[in-house]
């Protein structure tokens, strides 16, 4: 398990522990939001749940790619 993680999942355990929710939590909240494009939903963490810029976008670009298989 030396492997680092890269890319948005880097982000994974400074969200959890500056927010207090599991990623997974996270997760279901943007794919359960009427919103679907990547910066509607940035902004919308960030208005509606405090996330800061970075953290959002890591948790949209990860939950997005997933959702589309990539």
């Amino acid at each position: 398990m030396n492997e680092s993680v890269k890319g948005p999942a880097s982000y994974f355990p400074s969200i959890e522990q500056k927010y207090g929710r599991p990623i997974e939590e996270w997760k279901d909240l943007i794919r359960s939001s009427p919103l679907t494009k990547h910066m509607e939903l940035v902004a919308w963490l960030k208005t509606e749940h405090g996330l800061g810029h970075g953290h959002a976008n890591a948790l949209v670009a990860h939950t997005l790619a997933e959702d589309s298989g990539k």
